[in-house]
């Protein structure tokens, strides 16, 4: 029996929420870098983590170019794929990148960690702060009474903030906005 991303979500989605630390929000497809790439769940604890899932029919290489605006707007990243591509996705995905199994078990699907994520070096504030809206950069601009300039564009707007704001701010920042973010239903 083949395990398809969808199957995965689901599953990993309860996996998550049912953890001890239970993230204080879960996020499906949320558009990262610009929109360059879209995240397929992102947990927010103190700061956000992205799971990108890729099932047994999926292709592995994406992850060269997913990986690069992964790599630039998270602090921690987590594929999940299936035993089945397990070598691959350890040849393939960066070495601080967790590998997280996805597997057929009693008729469930269950996880397990091949390795966990660490902390990315290639991690860079200004792309990070792009994951927002412009009234959430704003937002982040008067509670640190920054004083940026209100007429900036929304890149110049993430750009003045990343430099004036220090990692472990723009982390809890991008946190705390995304728990509280409202996403439209249609």
């Amino acid at each position: 029996m083949l395990l398809n991303d969808k199957e995965i979500r689901v599953a990993l989605i309860e996996y998550l929420n049912n953890k001890a630390n239970k993230p204080r929000r879960i996020i499906e497809e949320l558009p990262v870098h610009r929109g360059n790439a879209i995240a397929d769940v992102v947990t927010v604890h103190g700061e956000a983590h992205c799971y990108e899932i890729k099932g047994e029919r999926d292709n592995i290489n994406r992850l060269k170019v997913q990986g690069e605006f992964y790599n630039k707007s998270f602090n921690r990243i987590t594929l999940v794929t299936t035993e089945k591509k397990l070598d691959e996705a350890l040849a393939k995905a960066p070495v601080f990148w967790g590998v997280l199994i996805a597997f057929y078990h009693d008729g469930l699907i269950k996880f397990k960690y091949s390795r966990k994520a660490k902390i990315n070096s290639m991690y860079d504030k200004e792309l990070a702060l792009t994951t927002l809206w412009r009234g959430e950069l704003t937002q982040i601009d008067m509670n640190n009474q920054l004083d940026i300039n209100k007429k900036v564009d929304k890149r110049v707007l993430a750009q003045k903030i990343s430099e004036k704001i220090n990692k472990a701010q723009t982390n809890k920042s991008i946190a705390d906005l995304l728990a509280e973010r409202v996403f439209n239903s249609y």
